[in-house]
């Protein structure tokens, strides 16, 4: 199996509900069960965002879209048979390096402060906690709908900002 991160093809799509809901059961332990619902990845696709996959076929993926003029990365997932491999490291090297090719500032996220391959990962890959106040509309309008969806009843939240250029 080849790990080459590359965009998405049409083809890839399909199979990427499956590599989330893989990734997702990776919570339940920590006593996070998200809630019912479309996938991120389902919305990402139906909002066209940008999309990177790891794997032929994938077995890991990275959705992000622009916000703020910046780019947000919405989600970085891997199946649960294949974490722990570098594939998620390499899915942000590429999210950070296209980003920065085009020129954005940096690349926020939002994600749960206290899981070990969430915000103390991101902050190993060169991430930073963004005070409220250096968020942008974008920001705060995915923080409330976040708060509304419930994600915040599961666990304390952070935006996190990883500065470019």
């Amino acid at each position: 199996m080849s790990l080459e991160v590359r965009t998405a093809r049409p083809v890839d799509l399909a199979s990427l509900v499956a590599i989330e809901e893989s990734a997702d059961g990776m919570f339940a332990p920590l006593g996070i069960v998200f809630p019912a619902g479309p996938t991120v990845i389902e919305v990402v696709i139906d909002q066209g965002g940008d999309i990177l996959v790891a794997g032929e076929p994938p077995v890991g993926f990275a959705a992000v879209e622009p916000l703020d003029g910046a780019v947000h990365l919405e989600q970085i997932a891997v199946h649960v048979d294949q974490v722990r491999q570098g594939i998620g490291g390499r899915l942000l090297t590429k999210v950070l390096e296209r980003a920065a090719a085009a020129g954005a500032p940096g690349v926020s996220l939002l994600t749960f402060q206290d899981v070990p391959w969430n915000a103390p990962w991101y902050l190993k890959h060169g991430f930073e906690v963004l005070p409220e106040e250096r968020w942008g509309p974008g920001l705060r309008g995915y923080w409330e709908a976040e708060i509304k969806a419930g994600l915040h009843d599961l666990g304390p939240r952070v935006v996190m900002w990883a500065p470019l250029g």
